[in-house]
């Protein structure tokens, strides 16, 4: 349980960091301005660009909770408008100008040793099944401690979802699945979810028929007490799943970087860059 904790803990502090990409305006605009026609064909390929020109469906089956005509509906299209090299490069650009902006005065010395222990956290990964995770372990470090914090952040966000997508399909879920159960738990709201994952009306109900039928919701679509302890094996399996890099970094260093990233990720709530609640569900620190 303890392990289990601040596997949570050390989530909530770094995901912040990480997920400046989705909601800043740098990226976006950078996407645009490479070519990339829609927000969500930057989505899918500036996430996926480390793998190569992949076909929407590899892509779907690693992000699991998103349709696959929606992936299909930017992959692999993207490609003809820009290469992954390129759409990588303007990505991280745009990050490293989000951060420039957003990140406190004075928090150089924070960030280069969380830059650390977080790089610490990644060498203790291991990336069988964890494809998104090991394309993005292979971009290079960069120089800038800023740069590095959140390349780190995005490797470990990357590692806890493909081990939350493994753990899910154990558990008998699909993506649709996996996302009304985490809807059911009052974690994020279902109008967060429901306009951007791509799924039609009639597979929502297909979903929640099954899932009824499974015993795990009620016919109010709240999780019974099958259902509540599923999404708790879930959790802790995910928990489990992303151990390595709390072994790697201890006891000492996972409170560490916890205690240098929650000023950064709480500033970046705090001050409108990230909303909560959000699709991602990730809550303030």
């Amino acid at each position: 349980m303890q392990q289990s904790s601040s596997a949570q803990r050390l989530r909530q502090a770094v995901e912040p960091l990480h997920a400046v990409v989705y909601f800043a305006p740098e990226p976006a605009a950078a996407a645009r301005a490479l070519g990339l026609p829609s927000w969500w064909m930057g989505y899918f390929a500036g996430r996926v660009a480390p793998l190569g020109p992949l076909g929407p469906a590899p892509v779907a089956a690693m992000f699991h909770v998103f349709a696959p005509a929606m992936v299909a509906r930017s992959l692999p299209d993207a490609w003809a408008y820009a290469s992954p090299e390129a759409v990588l490069e303007t990505r991280t650009e745009a990050v490293r100008a989000t951060l420039a902006r957003t990140l406190p005065a004075g928090s150089g010395r924070s960030l280069a040793r969380l830059a650390e222990l977080l790089e610490t956290a990644v060498a203790g990964c291991g990336f069988e099944g964890r494809p998104l995770a090991a394309g993005w372990s292979r971009v290079p470090r960069p120089a800038d401690p800023a740069m590095r914090v959140w390349l780190a952040a995005t490797v470990l966000r990357e590692h806890r979802g493909d081990g939350h997508v493994l753990a899910a399909v154990h558990a008998g879920l699909t993506g649709l699945d996996t996302t009304l159960t985490h809807v059911a738990t009052g974690d994020v709201p279902l109008e967060a979810v429901q306009d951007n994952r791509g799924w039609t009306e009639a597979e929502w109900e297909e979903s929640r028929h099954r899932l009824t039928e499974r015993g795990l919701l009620d016919g109010e679509g709240r999780l019974t007490g099958a259902g509540g302890a599923l999404r708790r094996r879930l959790e802790e399996d995910t928990d489990r799943l992303a151990a390595s890099p709390l072994a790697a970094l201890g006891a000492e260093g996972t409170e560490e970087a916890i205690r240098l990233a929650v000023p950064l990720s709480r500033h970046l709530i705090d001050s409108g860059v990230l909303p909560v609640p959000n699709p991602m569900g990730a809550p303030r620190p």
